[in-house]
């Protein structure tokens, strides 16, 4: 689960700051620092559903904007899968929604 976690806040990241021309955001960038692997597996470990949907907010909301919110296509669907993402209540449930969530950013790429 840490890596599609991590995987959906490096994909979000790059659709808000990755620019054409210029070099490609990658795991171990600065902008990363706090949405890299061991920090998602602290809170997968402490079974924090909460945290874990705030990290991934976060990113899912600059990736929302980065497509033009949510009046705009890509940002309608974006907006309806990461609000399933946040609806969840427990840890067991996160899975399905988090991968459709990370599938999603990555055909958007």
């Amino acid at each position: 689960m840490e890596l599609h976690l991590e995987t959906v806040a490096l994909f979000s990241l790059k659709l808000a700051y990755e620019t054409e021309g210029s070099s490609p955001i990658l795991r171990d960038d600065l902008v990363m620092g706090d949405y890299q692997r061991d920090v998602f597996e602290l809170l997968v470990r402490r079974g924090d559903v909460e945290g874990i949907q705030v990290k991934v907010g976060e990113c899912v909301g600059l990736a929302l904007e980065a497509v033009g919110g949510v009046d705009k296509p890509l940002g309608r669907e974006l907006g309806r899968l990461a609000g399933e993402f946040a609806g969840i209540q427990a840890m067991e449930e996160l899975d399905a929604p988090l991968v459709a969530l990370k599938d999603y950013l990555k055909d958007i790429q």
